[in-house]
């Protein structure tokens, strides 16, 4: 296969290129600025705001199927409008759109594939913006949601320097998702994008945990002491965003070969 990984210098979009090449595939792939300069890479430089770049570049590569990670937590058109961009370019190529859980506002706490979003943020109206337009544009993609996810995030480096001092903060108590490693979570993707299907997939771990609690696990895997660890409720926070939300990915995992394993298990001393 010859994937297209639009984002390809990002946490999972790293995972992504390196998993398939594992496999033998042929990759391109994206990034805003150059590429990290692997050999076995077909690096491009790409703005996903920049329409016409997206359909040039889709052509000129003609991969056999995208995976589009691509996005930006302060800019609705990198998210939103480079999302629909994407889609209009891909065609009728096996397409899967990374989506969030921030989608949902957290009000019925527990959410299937089937959940209508109701954003309750900026970046999440312009996620589930982003999904209406693939959906759309491309009824044959499937929409990958998935949560918080684990393997050399930033979150885990901010629990690190809490732990040791090197930063201040706190973890919340009241902000809960079901976190999935990266390892599993791109090889999930790269399975919905060999087997090409359709719709809304959740790729999610099945253990719901708060940031406070996800921190005490990680500070215990790396020896720290979690005692360290500020924590406090985000409802005093004033911060906007949904608080308790659950993926259900039941009907996914059920679907797929790749096991989403729990952060409990992952995590497990």
């Amino acid at each position: 296969m010859h994937l297209l990984v639009i984002g390809g210098s990002g946490l999972v979009g790293r995972e992504l290129v390196a998993q398939a090449l594992a496999a033998g595939d042929r990759v391109s792939a994206t990034a805003c600025a150059a590429g990290p300069g692997d050999p076995s890479v077909d690096w491009h430089r790409l703005d996903v705001r920049e329409r016409a770049g997206v359909a040039s570049l889709v052509a000129e590569v003609d991969p056999d199927a995208v995976v589009s990670t691509a996005y930006r937590v302060d800019d609705w058109a990198t998210t939103a409008d480079g999302a629909a961009h994407v889609a209009l370019a891909v065609g009728s190529r096996p397409l899967v759109h990374v989506s969030s859980d921030v989608v949902f506002s957290g009000a019925a706490v527990t959410y299937a594939e089937d959940a209508l979003p109701d954003p309750v943020s900026p970046y999440g109206a312009a996620k589930a913006a982003a999904e209406t337009a693939v959906r759309a544009i491309a009824p044959r993609a499937v929409v990958a949601r998935t949560s918080l996810v684990l393997g050399g995030s930033p979150f885990e480096g901010f629990v690190r320097r809490l732990a040791t001092g090197a930063a201040t903060g706190a973890l919340f108590t009241d902000e809960v998702r079901c976190p999935v490693h990266v390892a599993d979570l791109a090889a999930a993707l790269l399975e919905l994008a060999r087997e090409p299907r359709s719709g809304v997939a959740h790729l999610a771990g099945p253990d719901a945990v708060s940031r406070a609690e996800l921190g005490r696990l990680l500070a215990v895997r790396d020896g720290l002491d979690p005692g360290l660890l500020p924590v406090r409720a985000r409802t005093a926070a004033d911060r906007p965003g949904p608080l308790d939300v659950r993926l259900d990915a039941t009907r996914t995992a059920a679907a797929l070969r790749t096991p989403l394993r729990g952060v409990r298990s992952l995590l497990a001393p």
